[in-house]
Order: C-alpha cells, then structure tokens, then sequence
C-alpha cells in the first residue's frame, strides 16, 4: 500500500512539474512574441493562459486593451479582464480597472463607489498609485466622491511613510492647515523638510515660507532665502517672487532692487506666470526700484496682474492710483474710483482708505463724508496707517 501511495505522489509532482514548465514557455512564448511586435500570437498565447485563470496573464490582457497595445481600444473587453484579474487580488488590476470605472463614469453613486472598493482595495495592498488616486478623490473638491480631508490623509500619509516626496508635501500642507488633522507646524515642517530634502520644489518653497514667518520653526530670513533659492531653481515661481520680496525688504540678504527686479523677472517669464509678481514687477517700474522709473512699464505689469483669473487687489489699487495723479495715463477720477471699488470688493484695506479719501473730496463721486467715514474705519480696523490718519482728520476715531 505504502508503494502504491508513493507512486500517486511521485505521479502528481510529475504532473505539476511539468505543467509549471509547460505555464512558463507558454508565458516566454507569450512574451517574446510582444516583444517583437507579433501581437497577434502573444494575444493567442496569453488568452489561453488567462482563460486557465492565470492571474498575471488575465492583467497583461486588460492592459493590451486598455492602452491599445497590439489590439484596438476596447474599455468593456478591458474590464473584463482586469475584473477576472482583480477578484483573484492582483492589486495592478484592481488599480486598473478603478481607473476605467473613473474615467467613464461621472454621475452613477453606485460606479462611484464600486471604483472607490477597487482603489481601496490596491491601496490597502500597498499600491502607491491607488493610495495617491484615493488621496486626490477625497482632498479635491468636484472629484465626484465626497470631500473629506480625514481619508485623504490617511492615504497620503501611507506614501509619505514609504518616502513619495509628493505625499510627503500634501501630508506637510495638511498639517500647516489644518486639513484632517490637529493644525500642528511642527509635524508640517517635518515632513516637508523629509520631502524638500529629495528636491521638491513646493516643499521647499513651504519650508521658506515657514522660516520667512516663523511657522513651527525660530523666524530665521536666511534659512529662509536658502530654501526659496532651492525651489527658484527648480523655475517655482512663487519661491522666484518670494525671494523678489526678500531682495527688495533685505530680509535675510543685503538689500538689492535690480536683485529683487530679476526674481520678479523670472516668475513672470514662467510657464503660469505669477500675479503677485507681475504687481511686484510693476511697482518697480512704478517706483523706480531697481529700473528707470517707467509709467508705461508700470502699467502694462499691472494691467497684467489685475486682468487674471483671480485679479490681484494690490494691482487693482495701484492702477488706481495711477488713474488718481495721472500717471501715464490721462487723468481720470472715474476710473480711479472703479478700480478702487474693485480692490475694495476683494478685501483691500488701502483701497478701501483711497475710496474714502475720494468720497471726502468728492473726486469721481458725489462728496459723502459719512461714507469716507465708513470706509476708512473698515480700512482702519485692518491696520491700515492711512486710514487712521484720515478718520482722526475728519474728528471719527
């Protein structure tokens, strides 16, 4: 009996043995054949393996026709196989086939979540590009899956842990804000000092921020310009215009206009072109800062700045000004009072100070020392000096 049950043994290793050899010229075959570009047998010979229920065969069919490889484009027969793929827990597939779910669906709550079961379950197997995916679906707004900053960082943080410079960033943005967690500088520094040491430009320009204002960390101006220089030179442009300001305030480097000029230059020149730097960049050609003083310069900046998607409210009151005195430009009491309004709306307390000031002289508007007086007290519970100085002149303090 004993021989007999050795022989039934020996016998099915025999077998097993054998039908792992036959697996592994059939995927080599399969292989070869793609990579020589004989699509048609590598299909062949990888949809008899994936038929069998062979897992990686069964995700390699989903990617053909996912991308397009060899075969035409076909989404349906590409969920389907990386469907078959995913059951059997194949954590590439999974990430996948949530993929197509996501690219094809906007509106159905029940596909929503079938594709959020998908990514969590890759996620949950370690696949940093479903804990990324998960991280944006719930940190962005309009994604189609509710917001909510708590699951967000629980993603993010999974990569920053396994050292993704990106995450590392979010997770230090989340911290700085207070996003899904206790509002904590310390920890925002901390990680993203880990991800601007690997040459993260927005964890760089960060981490200057922090020092800049003494976020979490001793104010310190030149660590600071240390880390601003870092992510200027990765074409950052907010760190170009951050460091504009310090050349022009001497903050941490010796006081330098044509310095501050050239920052200003770069983030203007830059592929989105920075707002806060194209007012920057006006003022001093307004002021003559580091360049010739030049109107026309000035104006062509700021109209710039105060003509973008988000206008800037210091270039809107600015050109104000610039209308007021007549700088460059015919001058025009209508126009300054418009532009004024328009800086004010957005929250600007010096613009809100000029409004007044024009209303007390009757400049552009009818004369309303009432509304001077109003204006200039919502400047003045801003800080702003001006204001202040024109309430006490008009006995309003």
């Amino acid at each position: 009996m004993k021989h007999v049950m050795k022989s039934v043994v020996l016998g099915l290793s025999l077998i097993l043995a054998n039908g792992s050899v036959a697996y592994a010229q059939d995927s080599q075959k399969a292989q070869q054949a793609y990579e020589n570009g004989d699509y048609e047998i590598a299909l062949k010979e990888w949809r008899l393996l994936a038929e069998q229920g062979d897992v990686d065969a069964q995700n390699i069919l989903g990617d053909m026709y996912d991308a397009g490889n060899g075969v035409a484009v076909d989404k349906k027969e590409a969920m389907k196989w990386f469907r078959l793929a995913a059951e059997q827990g194949n954590a590439d597939a999974q990430y996948r086939l949530g993929n197509i779910i996501n690219l094809t669906n906007y509106t159905d709550p029940e596909l929503t979540q079938e594709m959020l079961k998908w990514y969590r379950l890759a996620a949950e197997q370690g696949n940093a590009q479903a804990q990324s995916t998960l991280g944006d679906l719930y940190y962005q707004e309009n994604s189609g899956v509710t917001q909510d900053y708590k699951e967000a960082v629980k993603w993010y943080s999974s990569l920053a842990s396994n050292g993704d410079a990106s995450a590392q960033n979010r997770v230090g943005e989340m911290y700085r804000k207070g996003e899904g967690v206790t509002q904590d500088y310390g920890q925002a520094v901390k990680w993203f000092l880990l991800s601007a040491e690997q040459g993260e430009e927005y964890a760089q320009n960060a981490l200057g921020d922090m020092y800049r204002n003494g976020e979490g960390v001793m104010q310190d101006y030149k660590e600071a310009v240390k880390w601003y220089r870092l992510s200027e030179e990765e074409g950052y442009s907010y760190a170009q215009n951050a460091l504009g300001d310090m050349y022009r305030k001497g903050e941490g480097v010796t006081q330098d206009y044509k310095e501050a000029v050239r920052s200003y230059r770069l983030a203007t020149d830059n592929v989105a072109p920075n707002v806060d730097a194209q007012y920057n960049l006006g003022e001093m050609y307004r002021q003559g800062e580091g360049v010739t003083q030049d109107y026309k310069e000035a104006l062509k900046w700021l109209r710039l700045a105060a003509a973008g998607y988000l206008p800037n409210a210091d270039a809107l009151n600015a050109l104000g000004q610039m209308y007021r005195k007549g700088e460059g430009v015919t001058q025009d009491y209508d126009e300054a009072v418009n532009l004024y309004r328009l800086a004010a709306e957005q929250g600007n307390s010096a613009a809100k100070c000029s409004l007044g000031q024009m209303y007390e002289k009757g400049e552009g508007v009818a004369e309303d020392k009432a509304q001077a007086v109003d204006l200039c007290r919502k400047a003045a519970e801003e800080g702003d000096e001006d204001a202040k100085a024109l309430l006490r002149r008009l006995g309003a303090e």
